[in-house]
């Protein structure tokens, strides 16, 4: 009887397994939650601004682009061509991608010796967490970033606990894939290579399977770098010209990291704010001090490069779950056991507070009186978002189909002869995609832009002799380029960024041949 009581005491882990398990479970059916809002709410209010850059660049495949590297444009081009141009084709891969997080999330927490508790409460932060919602809900090469810069994260803990150094092979491919997706993980790689250098897990830098790691990275990046060589470098001008100009709206360092809790709810602040003490100072966490060094590495680094907001964003999910451990082991204290039903209450209750603020679950009209009652300000990033109604994340859905139709109805106003030289000349890329895909059911021609990739298309073999201005300048300044010019219809739509508010213009007779100015009209910024 003794020795089956010992066999039955010898077997309690196993039970113990499947509860850790069932974290992940739960993770997963909070991820489908998630997947299932996107859903619901995928197309309350139309086409964002930079999804109708992406379908243009899209028609336009390369190794680069002005503004970003290609990874973007490459899922783009394979959802036009598998799934179409609707809003729930462009916007399921995104979703798939928030979802995603939520588990991966969990996933780290596990690996870190977290259990049930751990996992799905960490999983429930993700879930809730503001900047990840609105980052899911559209298509931008900022709904994939976190899945590869906590990819890589994943993937130095399981070098970390199992000492597999050939693990620097996945290391690699994931950065590499991060480098065409955007270039700021070369930030959070840099505060990774750091962290191993401040704390005991520097051997991992002597491994010759890093070589072979940072080879494969290096060999998906190639084509991009040779694209930005050949093409002398226009991403750095453009990030050169954009703080030049005063355009993005400049955050101190205390500013910088009180919206830092915004974005990610402020409930979820003392999570990650845990996990990043937990991981610097608790024994337990020491092998993984180095995420915690590559946070902070990356923060101060952005706060240097006056770096927007959601630029650091990318690097929460590790945090986390390092934060859901340590509640969970401060929880096993009898005197703390408060401290799990707390923290799950009030991150759900804040949740579905602030939920209209983070996704389209309201129509645009109560949104703004949902808005006015919100104790804080929703944080704009560029002075020209200043003035809108909506913050940028919602105003850059309207305006863009009703700006087609009205340029449409320019066009048509002319004859057959005039058309055939008419060039629609757009002032920046949001609109000039609104013209390109809304513009195809009136039978318009492609629009020209000087703004980012599209200045590189070219002037389409236009001679200026008659074109349509669509929010590219005042009608006195365009009066001093062409011979005539005049307002022929009004874009007024009082929800879109106050800087789409402007005149169509009809020019005629511009001063010097447009083939040849073309060169001088290069706006990258």
């Amino acid at each position: 009887m003794r020795s089956e009581l010992q066999v039955t005491a010898a077997a309690e882990p196993v039970p113990k397994e499947r509860r850790a398990e069932s974290g992940i479970l739960l993770a997963v059916l909070l991820a489908g939650l998630v997947f299932v809002l996107h859903i619901l709410t995928i197309s309350r209010y139309g086409y964002f601004r930079d999804e109708l850059y992406y379908l243009a660049c899209s028609h336009h495949m390369d190794w680069g682009y002005v503004d970003q590297p290609p990874m973007i444009v490459l899922i783009t081009w394979v959802t036009r061509s598998l799934l179409g141009e609707s809003l729930f084709a462009l916007r399921l891969l995104p979703a798939l991608a928030g979802s995603a997080i939520v588990i991966l999330t969990a996933v780290i927490a596990r690996e870190m010796g977290g259990g049930r508790f751990a996992q799905a409460f960490s999983a429930l932060c993700m879930a809730s967490a503001g900047i990840y919602l609105i980052l899911g809900h559209i298509l931008t090469m900022n709904a994939f970033e976190p899945l590869l810069w906590m990819g890589c994260a994943y993937v130095l803990i399981l070098m970390i606990k199992r000492r597999e150094l050939k693990l620097w092979i996945w290391f690699g491919l994931l950065a590499g894939l991060g480098l065409e997706t955007k270039y700021s993980i070369l930030i959070f790689g840099l505060g990774i290579v750091v962290g191993l250098v401040l704390t005991q897990e520097r051997r991992l830098l002597t491994s010759k399977w890093l070589l072979v790691g940072a080879g494969i990275a290096l060999a998906i990046f190639l084509p991009n770098l040779v694209w930005n060589i050949q093409h002398h470098w226009p991403f750095v001008e453009l990030m050169r010209n954009i703080k030049n100009s005063g355009r993005d709206i400049t955050l101190g360092p205390v500013q910088f990291i009180l919206q830092q809790v915004l974005l990610m709810t402020p409930t979820t602040a003392f999570v990650w704010i845990a996990g990043l003490v937990f991981l610097f100072f608790s024994p337990p966490a020491r092998p993984y001090r180095a995420l915690a060094w590559a946070y902070v590495v990356t923060l101060v680094l952005l706060i240097l490069m006056k770096g927007k907001n959601y630029y650091l964003v990318p690097a929460y999910p590790m945090l986390m779950a390092a934060g859901a451990l340590a509640i969970e082991r401060a929880s096993a204290r009898a005197s703390l056991g408060w401290i799990k039903p707390l923290t799950v209450a009030a991150v759900l209750i804040v949740t579905v507070l602030l939920l209209p603020a983070f996704a389209p679950v309201l129509s645009v009209d109560s949104f703004l009186s949902y808005q006015d009652k919100l104790p804080f300000q929703i944080p704009r990033n560029e002075k020209s978002h200043l003035g809108a109604a909506l913050p940028q994340y919602y105003a850059d859905y309207f305006g863009w189909e009703e700006m087609a139709a009205a340029v449409a109805g320019v066009y048509d106003g002319l004859s057959p002869e005039e058309q055939a030289k008419t060039a629609i000349y757009c002032g920046n890329y949001g609109e000039a995609g609104a013209i390109a895909f809304f513009g195809r059911q009136y039978g318009l021609p492609e629009p020209l832009c000087p703004h980012q990739n599209y200045f590189l298309w070219g002037s389409r073999g236009y001679t200026g002799e008659i074109m349509i201005l669509v929010g590219s300048e005042s009608i006195e300044r365009a009066r001093a380029n062409f011979d005539k010019v005049e307002a022929v219809a009004d874009l007024n739509n009082p929800y879109a960024i106050s800087g789409e508010n402007r005149p169509v213009l009809l020019a005629r007779g511009l001063k010097g041949n447009l083939q040849e100015l073309w060169p001088k009209l290069k706006a990258w910024d």
